[in-house]
């Protein structure tokens, strides 16, 4: 039997942690110190926001509606509570091995995780800056993508063709993805209408992540093109360099400050005009020169078609899915919808790994993205 080494050692006798004899720290001396009082509970962190949001903020003091009724926490409240149900998910987790842009990415490109984190990150900055519920801002944005099924936008158009509603992975992200959490009213509201082309969500901090969702992404997807290769910087156009910079960085923070600005000096969540424009700019810039060139395409199609043959096949043999699925289906529910719903949930490799090894498809037909290889 090998013998332990000697850091695995020192790892094991810290199982106990210190004691002093009432109570037990984490390193052997003491550290910060602070002074000591009673508990910060829910009541008292609900009393903070009353008297410090702005007017219009949603407070989570008289929130809390869920599907299912539910004791209020202690400690946490409503929307303290959905965050954490929300990074503690599967659904959240999955999000690491799904397309931001690019099918297998390299590490250092974005995946529908880094995303979320970047929106979160833009969403909470705004919020902050506006006086408005940073934890429900942070909880919707982390969750506004659960919907995405694997290979990126691509998929909604591949289970269209299944659903008479069609799909969009805002309003399937509330309504299938994450309706076991019971979360908050508010919360689904905002991950549900995040997508300008949905309805208007019903909080400030729902419209935030909107704006934080779009600034993030125009500035994070262009920085992976241009790491990739596929754009050059210089060809930005004039308008975007001239009002928010070439850089992720300068980009996020002109676009951040001006919707601060105009959202406290307005009273209506938005965007100066010239940061505006130079952000629908930067957004046309990416669509063009990232998004419908011919290689991204390419891999929507192949994505399109791998999704479509997995769909067909589950929907045909619900037996060969996992038993939740397919019990729900000899209890009567539409094996079509239960295969969209088990196919979105899939990471990009276990999709197309899938379609290799259970439907017998050439590796050469799945998508094949920068991280993987041409």
């Amino acid at each position: 039997m090998s013998e332990v080494n000697r850091r695995a050692q020192a790892w094991a006798r810290t199982m106990a942690g210190h004691s002093d004899g009432a109570v037990v720290r984490a390193h052997a001396a003491a550290g910060a110190a602070m002074t000591a009082g009673v508990v910060q509970t829910r009541d008292q962190r609900e009393a903070w926001e009353a008297a410090w949001l702005r007017p219009g903020a949603t407070l989570a003091h008289g929130a809390g509606n869920r599907a299912r009724a539910e004791e209020a926490d202690p400690q946490r409240t409503c929307f303290e509570r959905d965050r954490d149900r929300i990074v503690h998910s599967t659904a959240f987790r999955r999000l690491a091995g799904k397309t931001q842009v690019v099918v297998y990415p390299t590490d250092h490109q974005r995946t529908r995780l880094t995303h979320a984190l970047e929106v979160a990150q833009v969403a909470t900055a705004i919020a902050r800056g506006v006086g408005v519920n940073v934890t429900l801002t942070d909880a919707i944005a982390l969750g506004h993508d659960c919907g995405h099924g694997p290979g990126g936008h691509a998929s909604e158009e591949a289970f269209d063709a299944f659903l008479p509603e069609g799909y969009h992975h805002g309003p399937w992200g509330a309504d299938v993805v994450l309706a076991d959490l019971n979360l908050c009213t508010e919360t689904l509201d905002g991950i549900r209408n995040h997508s300008w082309s949905s309805p208007t969500p019903s909080t400030i901090e729902g419209e935030i992540v909107s704006w934080a969702d779009r600034i993030a992404y125009c500035a994070h997807d262009l920085e992976d093109a241009v790491a990739a290769g596929i754009v050059n910087p210089q060809d930005l156009p004039a308008v975007v360099v001239d009002v928010a910079g070439r850089t992720r960085s300068d980009q996020l923070g002109v676009f951040i400050e001006s919707v601060i600005a105009a959202t406290t000096q307005t009273g209506t969540v938005g965007m100066f005009s010239e940061p505006a424009a130079a952000l629908a700019e930067l957004r046309a810039f990416n669509y063009q020169r990232i998004y419908t060139r011919e290689e991204s395409l390419a891999q929507a199609a192949a994505v399109i078609d791998v999704l479509r043959a997995l769909v067909a096949y589950f929907a045909e043999n619900p037996t060969h899915m996992p038993p939740d699925f397919h019990q729900g289906v000899l209890s009567g529910a539409d094996p079509v919808r239960a295969a969209v719903t088990y196919v979105a949930g899939m990471t990009d490799r276990y999709a197309f790994e899938t379609a290799i090894d259970h439907l017998g498809w050439n590796p050469d037909r799945v998508p094949r993205g920068i991280g993987r290889g041409a």
